[in-house]
């Protein structure tokens, strides 16, 4: 699909996709991890699925990520989740299921948060809510620690890509959008795929979420092997399969 833009209510200029929903109704809404982009595998296979299955689809890439337009040192966890609201409001009609990975997990719970009269159905990968505060900011040493306090940001190594610049505005306003300290309260299907295996965000701290999260309905997968990515061909088949079940249990 071609990918168009648009401004947010903020000001800021996204990218994004969107088809509309032909048969169910339904519209998937892909969020997007850390750093990464609607460009990915999981984004581009779960767009394929959705489509050929009747349902809708919506990807963007967050203020400072992939085709959009800023800075990613720039950008603020509030600004992701304004961001994701921006889209969803603007690029979708109807129910929504939100699909979010690693950071994109936490953006799904914050919109499923904002946008309860929208929101149907949850598909997290390996989620990483609060990651700043709680996996993030323990991990650094207290020099890198001071570095960001003092200095305003760090370089951070990355297994993926150059190393990401953490900055101190990232960091506190992390802080203001912690939700697993209590009760999240959402009462919709819920569905969490995670590795064992992962080194990013550790399956415990997805089990946090599913202690956190009072839906239900609610399934949590843990698959021994894979990794953080989750987007070997077996893990796009699960992932697809997973929303599948998600989309019979709300249209039936």
């Amino acid at each position: 699909m071609t990918t168009s833009y648009f401004t947010s209510p903020e000001g800021r200029r996204l990218a994004y996709r969107a088809t509309a929903p032909s048969r169910s109704g339904l519209t998937f809404v892909w969020l997007s991890g850390f750093k990464s982009d609607m460009s990915g595998t999981k984004a581009t296979e779960l767009e394929s699925w959705a489509i050929e299955a009747g349902h809708g689809f919506l990807g963007f890439d967050y203020s400072g990520h992939g085709e959009s337009d800023g800075a990613f040192e720039d950008g603020t966890i509030s600004d992701w989740r304004a961001d994701a609201l921006a889209a969803i409001d603007a690029h979708s009609a109807g129910p929504v299921v939100l699909v979010g990975s690693s950071m994109g997990g936490w953006m799904a719970l914050l919109s499923a948060l904002a946008r309860k009269d929208r929101v149907a159905g949850l598909v997290l990968i390996a989620p990483a809510p609060d990651f700043t505060e709680k996996l993030m900011w323990p991990e650094f040493s207290a020099e890198a620690q001071a570095e960001i306090m003092e200095k305003g940001f760090t370089l951070r190594p990355s297994d993926y890509d150059e190393p990401y610049t953490i900055t101190r505005a990232l960091i506190e306003d992390g802080r203001t959008w912690q939700i697993l300290d209590a009760p999240i309260e959402l009462n919709v299907p819920v569905r969490i795929l995670q590795s064992m295996q992962d080194v990013d965000v550790p399956w415990k701290h997805a089990e946090r979420l599913v202690t956190a999260i009072k839906s239900d309905d609610l399934v949590f997968t843990l698959i021994k092997d894979g990794d953080h990515r989750l987007s070997r061909a077996q893990d796009i088949a699960r992932l697809k399969a997973t929303c599948g079940d998600i989309a019979a249990a709300l249209i039936d």
